[in-house]
């Protein structure tokens, strides 16, 4: 039994990679599922969940680091209210930023208790790097190579590929940062660093799939 972090650059064919890892060693792939069933334990029902990833977030600007105090609120969720006399009333609340991390922790570590899973970027290196029988690994390519995946993958124009990646690895970087106190590009944190410019996607997928039968086997010796 394994769990696999996989952190990788937009446009590296990390994606690619974690779901083909699934493939052949047949893990489950984190997804809104396993966040459903940690959102249950939070008390949170099935329509408030938001996976709200280091895809969804959005750089704070400074005005808003500057006088924003506390969590931003992500999503307006509808509830009863109870009042003192017991007269039950439509109501909203707000679940901010916070609680929603909370869940993405509580649901990773509920993946790491039924282990065989892969689980994409969402600070799995930060959330487990002290667990036993847990592969960290960082996916990378040239930023050609991400520029012209991005433009072939998803149809858009180089200009809005190179746009896209500096906005996305700005949120990752801040994302990780302010949530988990780690700089996402520290080689530190991984068993692997995967050049897929280098490797191309079979290669790092086959690495990876080598790694973890090495990591069975250590933890069996």
């Amino acid at each position: 039994m394994a769990v696999i972090t996989l952190s990788r650059e937009v446009g590296s064919g990390g994606e690619e990679i974690a779901r083909r890892v699934c493939d052949v060693l047949r893990y489950r792939y984190f997804d809104k599922e396993l966040m459903i069933e940690a959102a249950a334990d939070l008390g949170l029902a099935q329509d408030h969940v938001v996976d709200y990833s280091e895809d969804r977030y959005e750089v704070q600007n400074f005005f808003a680091r500057l006088f924003r105090s506390g969590p931003r609120p992500i999503k307006t969720v509808p509830g009863p209210h109870t009042d003192a006399a017991g007269n039950v009333t439509p109501s909203a609340a707000t679940i901010d930023e916070g609680r929603y991390v909370e869940l993405i922790k509580s649901a990773i570590q509920a993946a790491y208790s039924v282990g065989d899973v892969v689980i994409l970027g969402r600070g799995g290196q930060a959330i487990l790097q002290d667990k036993s029988n847990v592969l960290h690994v960082r996916v990378v390519a040239p930023l050609g190579s991400r520029l012209e995946r991005l433009h072939r993958v998803e149809k858009i124009s180089l200009d809005e590929a190179q746009q896209k990646i500096g906005r996305q690895d700005r949120a990752t970087a801040e994302y990780l940062a302010r949530f988990f106190g780690i700089r996402w590009d520290d080689a530190t944190l991984y068993h692997l660093v995967i050049n897929t410019g280098k490797l191309g996607i079979e290669g790092s997928v086959q690495l990876i799939v080598d790694a973890v039968v090495q990591l069975r086997a250590a933890s069996m010796a």
